[in-house]
């Protein structure tokens, strides 16, 4: 029988999995400083982060340009604010949805990174990150916590139609509203499919098979007219439909 090789976060930690020999894989393949490499050709300065010490040590045998930093991004970035302009991310997002430590709580990691990364960009700046969603729980994981920190933006997904060139990035802009990318390879008339778009003001943003997110007002309401159609007595909608109550103690 086949063995089915599972996702890499589903096998070890990245600071174990990304070893000296994967770290060299990985590099054939990716690289762990080629996105800094694009970058120093561009005249920009960057910064390094990485938390396997195996994929630091190979961006130094290949003399990149940019600083490097061993460090956790599930513990936040520790940089003052409004030191970069920008931030790319390649394959490393999905990783903090995992709980590798009995003190790891996804949710509080992915806050925590992305609240520390808002605090350290100027305000008008872009993050993307390209990232490989396990689910669209997942995905709905990502982005609300990226939108309670204060991030605008949405997934734009190059070729969505193919399983093998299928590609997801994760687009924010930070203190302000800008406008997503066309995906590579998303046909005109099916354009709107490759994007989930949201905006910090509410969680009012549709998963990737157009369907509202799960306790959102619009989830709600449409439930609500659903029932309606089917001819069952239903509560009148209001501006507190959908609305969270404040806890009572």
């Amino acid at each position: 029988m086949a063995c089915r090789v599972g996702r890499p976060e589903h096998r070890a930690p990245p600071e174990v999995f990304y070893n000296v020999d994967e770290a060299r894989k990985y590099t054939q393949k990716c690289g762990s400083g080629l996105s800094g490499d694009y970058l120093s050709e561009e005249g920009h300065q960057w910064v390094g982060v990485d938390i396997s010490s195996a994929m630091l040590d190979v961006a130094l045998e290949r003399e990149v340009e940019g600083d490097l930093i061993l460090g956790d991004m599930g513990a936040g970035v520790p940089f003052r604010p409004g030191s970069f302009d920008g931030c790319i991310s390649i394959s490393a997002l999905q990783w903090l949805c995992n709980a590798d430590k009995k003190s790891h709580n996804p949710p509080k990691r992915l806050y925590r990174f992305f609240s520390s990364l808002y605090a350290c960009l100027v305000r008008g700046a872009r993050a993307v990150f390209q990232f490989y969603p396990e689910n669209s729980e997942q995905m709905e994981l990502i982005t609300a916590q990226a939108m309670k920190a204060g991030f605008t933006g949405g997934v734009v997904v190059d070729y969505p139609n193919s399983n093998k060139a299928k590609k997801f990035f994760l687009c924010l802009f930070a203190g302000v509203s800008g406008k997503l990318p066309k995906g590579l390879g998303a046909e005109q008339e099916e354009d709107m499919k490759s994007h989930v778009q949201f905006t910090n003001a509410r969680l009012r943003f549709k998963n990737m098979k157009g369907k509202s997110v799960k306790g959102s007002r619009d989830w709600i309401l449409e439930k609500k007219e659903r029932r309606r159609r089917q001819g069952r007595t239903v509560r009148s909608d209001t501006k507190y439909t959908g609305r969270k109550r404040k806890a009572r103690f």
